[in-house]
Formats: structure tokens, sequence, C-alpha cells
């Protein structure tokens, strides 16, 4: 390991920290939205198992804050300790999205700690759904503030380069740039798809395990209801994601898509693999629809990697990653919607109740939207390569050259171990040592067979 130079070794316990980090930001983001919408199916049914949704969801979620904060905090002190060049030329352009994004978890913290002290503090139940609207805006806000920081080093703008360090800096301008829109909109959609599967794969374990409660049938019906919803949106927001690489990352596209040479009608190419001639073999090849993903048109021209310098050029490996990626997208959709629609399905597959199959796919969402969002944050920094400031700073000329990175990796490692294991294991106690049945007695929540 200690082989390795300090830009590679930087780049290393960067990636570990966000392969992290990511997930539990992700749920930091979705889960404050799935906890109001069983609050809210509480209130508007008169239903106290949904409320208790909530209520159980909302222990949960302050776990996964917790692990989140340090996970953050590491990324913050990353950033100065390992790309110290970074933050001396562009560390004005993205200073008040950092500032921002503190506040706004500030404000997030402090609403969720009244939130969850004051649960049959107030005669109308409405009073205290309002008090989680300020913690899903503050989660949702930390997402959009940080977010706005990857989209500047993607699409930099708001300043001007004077002796090698970004000056006359319009921050509104820096945040507001043309990656904002589609990387905001996609890192919201994705974060709450994933919440709102993870949930719906715990309900639809316990059904596999034999549980009877309503409870359980409710939390399936509700959250897969949301997955199919956040994962349709999504898939839209993916395509507009497709058009603004076309417009102002083409070498990103290019290489997501093994599109050598410029042309029109391009075709979109899905799996296969390079042979020593650099052709493309084994692969399905769509007509057309590279071209309309680009400019929703067969006849877009899209730019070839060809036009790009070799040494400018992202990893050809993201290929891999756009085509998972993609994959998993259309069965984040098509799970939920044959759940929805199972009633409809042919006998043999409808079966009595929940089909087991079906189940066993709810429970699949979980996993299946973490590594779609894993993927789509490597997809994001290894496509930007070799830059870390998109025409104006590579990775090589921003990382540290202190040669104690090799052991900073290693101990950070440990901790994210511990944080993990520790994070699993006080949640499984959590719900293990006040199950659902015991705490609906103890509140005098009646039963019910749900529907």
């Amino acid at each position: 390991m200690m082989s390795l130079d300090p830009v590679t070794l930087s780049r290393i316990l960067t990636g570990v920290t966000l392969f992290v980090h990511i997930i539990f930001a992700s749920v930091g983001v979705g889960i404050p939205m799935m906890i109001a919408l069983a609050e809210w199916r509480g209130i508007v049914t008169n239903d106290p198992q949904y409320t208790l949704l909530a209520r159980r969801w909302a222990r949960g979620f302050v776990i996964s804050v917790a692990i989140g904060v340090v996970t953050g905090t590491s990324i913050g002190l990353q950033l100065s300790l390992l790309w110290p060049t970074f933050m001396r030329v562009a560390g004005r352009a993205i200073a008040l999205p950092l500032f921002m994004e503190t506040f706004a978890f500030f404000i997030e913290a402090i609403f969720l700690g009244i939130y969850l002290y004051t649960w049959d503090r107030f005669r109308k139940p409405i009073y205290h759904l309002l008090l989680l609207v300020p913690v899903a805006i503050g989660s949702s806000a930390s997402a959009f503030f940080i977010t706005t920081m990857n989209a500047f080093m993607n699409t930099p703008q708001g300043f001007t380069l004077k002796n090698g360090v970004f000056a006359d800096v319009q921050p509104l301008v820096a945040m507001f740039n043309p990656a904002t829109p589609t990387k905001v909109s996609h890192v919201l959609a994705s974060s709450y798809t994933l919440s709102a599967g993870l949930l719906a794969g715990i309900a639809a374990f316990s059904l596999l395990r034999g549980r009877k409660e309503a409870y359980f049938k409710k939390a399936l019906k509700l959250t897969v209801t949301a997955s199919f919803v956040f994962a349709l949106s999504t898939a839209v927001i993916g395509d507009f994601s497709g058009k603004f690489l076309a417009q102002y990352q083409p070498e990103k596209l290019a290489a997501a898509e093994w599109h050598f040479r410029t042309m029109e009608r391009a075709p979109l190419i899905y799996g296969g693999v390079l042979d020593e001639h650099g052709e493309v073999k084994y692969a399905l090849e769509i007509p057309y629809a590279l071209s309309i993903l680009a400019g929703s048109s067969p006849d877009t021209k899209v730019i070839g990697l060809e036009e790009f310098p070799e040494d400018e050029r992202p990893p050809l490996l993201i290929h891999y990653m756009f085509d998972l990626k993609v994959t998993i997208g259309m069965l984040l959709v098509l799970i939920p919607f044959l759940f929805l629609l199972r009633k409809r399905l042919p006998g043999k597959l409808r079966g009595k109740g929940y089909p087991k199959w079906l189940l066993l796919g709810i429970v699949a969402l979980g996993p299946l939207a973490m590594t779609a969002i894993e993927l789509g944050w490597m997809f994001a920094e290894f496509g930007r390569q070799p830059w870390i400031v998109r025409g104006y700073m590579k990775v090589s000329e921003a990382a540290t050259s202190s040669e104690h990175v090799g052991s900073m990796l290693i101990l950070f490692i440990v901790l994210y171990i511990i944080l993990c294991v520790s994070c699993f294991y006080v949640l499984a106690k959590l719900f293990r040592n006040k199950d659902v049945a015991e705490e609906m007695k103890e509140l005098g929540i009646a039963g019910g067979d749900g529907k």
C-alpha cells in the first residue's frame, strides 16, 4: 500500500469515505419524507398503526443520522488534508454551499430533537407533523447545497482565473451552474427511492417470516407505492441527465456509451467488450437510441471520443457502471409496478395474498437502490476524470504530497467498519427489544387483517 503514490491513496481514501457516507446521507434525506407520509396517512385515516410506523421509523432514523454526521465530518476533514491545492484555488467558489449545508443540518437537528420529544404532546396531531417539515426541508437542503458543490466541479462558472486562483467569485452563479438542476433532482429522487425501498424490504421480510399483523401489510403498501413514484421520477430525471451530458460533458457520455466517432443517428451500446483494436464486441446495439437520449431526435449529432485528447478522456470502465445503473433503475420501477398490479397478474403468478416471489423482489429493492446510488456517484466521479474541476484543475494537481495518506486510509477503514457494524447492531437490538406487537398492545392499538 505504501508503494502507491499520495494522489492514488488520496483518491482511494476519498472514494472509501464517499462510498460509506453516500448511503447514510441518502437515508438521511429520504427517511424524513417517509416518516411524514406515514404520520400524515395516520392523521387522514385516523389509523394509529400508520402513526406507529412513523414513530418506529423515527427511532431508527436517529441512529443513521449519527453515523452520517461522523462520515460527513470525515469528508470535510479530508477536503483540507487530502486536497489542499483544490481548497486553496477553488475554496472561495465552494465556501457558500459548504456553509449553507452546515446551517441546513443545524435546522434539521434542532427540529428533529423537538419532533422526537413531543409525541402525544399536542391535542391536534397535525401540529406534531408540522414539526417534521423543517426536518425534511433541512435534510433535503443539505443534499442540495453539497450537490451544488459537486455540480460546480463538473460545470464550473462564476469566477475568473487569476494567477492560478479563482478570483472575482460570484457565489450564487457558481452554485447555480448548468449541472445543478439535474444533479440535485437526481440525488433527491434517488435518496427517496432508497429510503422507501429499504422500508418496503423490511415490511416484506417480516411478512415472509410469517408475521400476520396488519401493521406490516399497511407498511408494505405505503412504502412500495412510494418506491414506485420515486423510482419512476428518478428514471425520468435520468433522461434529462443524459441530455445534460450531451451538451455540457460530451466526453463523459461518449465514454459511457463507447461512442468513438461523432455522428448522427448514433446507436446506444449496451454491454459488450472491447477487443485489442478498440472495436466493440458482443454488445446489444439499439439503433438511434443514443441520439434520442442526447437530443430527443434520431438526427441529433452525438460527439464522439475522437474529439478529445487521449489524456482528457474518462476511463472506458464507466460504460459498465452506466449500463448496470440503468438496468437496476428499470428493476426499481418494475418490481413496485408488479406489486401494484398483482391482482391483475395471471393466476399462477398472482397466487394468494402476497406471492413469495414478489415479496423477495421487494426485499431486494433496498440493496438494489444502494447499488444504483453507489454506481451513480462512481460514474459521476470517474466520468469527470482526469479533472477535479473540469477544464481548470486535474486531480493530480490538487492532491497532497504527504507520505502519511496510507496510514490515514487504514485508520479510516477501521473507523468505517466499526461505525457500520455498530449501526446495524444498534438498529437490530432497538427493534428486537421493542417488538411491534408488544408496542401496539402497550399503546392499546387494535390489530386487523389489513388490505
